[in-house]
């Protein structure tokens, strides 16, 4: 640890500047229960994987209003898409209409 404090506190005298590292893409999940999308957790970023995960007893889909993923989330189970681009992206069950959620995705600092 002290050798690493010390790098730090020299770094200035040698012209250098820090610089911030973007986290790596992550999985963000949304829980499908009682026919219903949970809340989409904040601080999506392009490049992270949506995860649905289906508690039902019956499939669901994941069907982006604009056309960018159609995905069948069987009963019992788990379905992924990786997040392509920044924007706001609602979503709809195509086999229950009333379903419907909102991802925000911003673009991944670099």
């Amino acid at each position: 640890m002290w050798i690493l404090a010390t790098v730090l506190s020299l770094t200035p005298a040698f012209g250098f500047t820090s610089v911030a590292v973007a986290a790596p893409p992550k999985v963000v999940q949304i829980v499908i229960d009682k026919a219903t999308f949970g809340d989409t957790p904040p601080g999506v970023l392009v490049g992270d994987t949506i995860e649905w995960i289906n508690k039902d007893i019956f499939d669901h889909t994941a069907t982006s209003k604009l056309g960018g993923w159609d995905v069948v989330v069987p009963a019992g189970k788990k379905a992924r898409v990786v997040v392509q681009k920044a924007g706001t992206f609602e979503y709809f069950c195509k086999y229950h209409p009333n379903m419907t959620g909102k991802i925000v995705a911003a673009k991944r600092p670099k």
